[in-house]
């Protein structure tokens, strides 16, 4: 019981935790989870089921992986990362608290199918009722949730290039001056006030995956591998959403992990990386905005049901593994800040 105490105090006062420690936390459950689904796999499989078994959940573990990459979930969690490390904060855990809240829907819906739930392929069979308000609930929020971060990112974009061309005039930067200010981020602050820490992120991930895009990837698979696989257990089947689960976490962890690490270096150093701040904030920023637009362009055309050949466009965009140019753009502009600060320092 003192164990047990001892742990919920840690977790009060987590923020006062040194950032290594935090780092072992984050990344200590994100072990836990491959441990479960190595157990469930072990304990669940057994005789001539185990490797169809292992080339399922391996299946499901590659899935968790590519779906990291998904542009929505990088466009999140940088630019919620971003927002707490412009407020002195050090998010480690933003990617592993939304890939976690996105990623119960999948184990929730794998509960279910495996509990024999048949309630629950109503919400994953495209053009029923259910799956149409769990898409419209998730497209919704996400496409709002992102508007205002691009927003409030693109306010900061705008704010770290003003800063930027004074220096250049000659002016002097200073750390307040690269905060976002104006009117853009008085309005945003009544609804960013309830995104005070990561793991506020993670009922933000829970409503982005109510759409049932990667729970419908997982179900199904759950689905088919119990209608036509007698020989494999309900453990071993439930070890397919855990590793999905635990793949999505890790990617998104390390994203996110990384991405505190270029923004404090960029914002904590405004005198040497004004330009780099300003670069990486306008990706952020742009990226959001250019999600959200196609997200509830989406949104408007399932929710009224229009024809017009505009919003019917934006709902059929696949951008599953688009994540990966941004991902892409972001290592090119920390390269290339790396190579001009690495220039300029061996010339003083």
């Amino acid at each position: 019981m003192t164990a047990l105490t001892e742990f919920a105090t840690m977790y009060r006062e987590r923020e006062m935790l040194s950032l290594r420690t935090r780092l072992l936390f984050t990344f200590g459950a994100v072990a836990a989870l491959h441990i479960a689904a190595v157990v469930l796999l072990l304990v669940g499989a057994a005789g001539a089921a185990q490797p169809l078994a292992l080339g399922l959940v391996v299946t499901a573990y590659v899935a968790g992986i590519k779906h990291s990459y998904d542009w929505d979930h990088i466009a999140a969690i940088d630019n919620s990362t971003r927002k707490f490390v412009a407020q002195h904060k050090d998010p480690v855990s933003v990617g592993f608290a939304f890939s976690l809240g996105h990623s119960s829907v999948v184990i929730l819906a794998g509960l279910l199918v495996v509990a024999g739930a048949t309630l629950i392929g109503q919400f994953m069979e495209d053009g029923t009722t259910g799956n149409k308000v769990l898409g419209l609930i998730g497209s919704g929020v996400s496409g709002l949730f992102l508007m205002v971060m691009g927003l409030f990112n693109g306010a900061a974009f705008v704010r770290a290039t003003q800063v930027y061309r004074k220096v250049q005039a000659g002016g002097e930067a200073r750390q307040e001056d690269l905060e976002a200010t104006g009117l853009v981020a008085r309005l945003l602050a009544k609804p960013l006030s309830k995104v005070q820490r990561p793991r506020n992120i993670y009922v933000i991930g829970f409503l982005f995956g109510l759409g049932f895009d990667t729970a419908t990837t997982i179900g199904l698979l759950v689905i088919t591998t119990t209608a036509s696989l007698a020989g494999v257990s309900p453990l071993a089947l439930m070890a397919l959403p855990l590793a999905f689960t635990a793949a999505m976490t890790l990617c998104d962890s390390v994203n996110g992990v990384a991405m505190m690490k270029m923004y404090t270096s960029a914002i904590h150093n405004p005198q040497r990386k004004l330009g780099f701040n300003a670069v990486i904030t306008g990706i952020s920023a742009v990226s959001a905005l250019f999600i959200a637009v196609i997200t509830l362009g989406g949104f408007v055309n399932a929710a009224f049901e229009l024809q017009d050949p505009l919003t019917t466009w934006l709902g059929s965009i696949d951008l599953g593994d688009a994540g990966l140019i941004l991902v892409g753009l972001f290592v090119l502009a920390w390269a290339v800040s790396a190579v001009r600060h690495r220039t300029a320092d061996s010339r003083t």
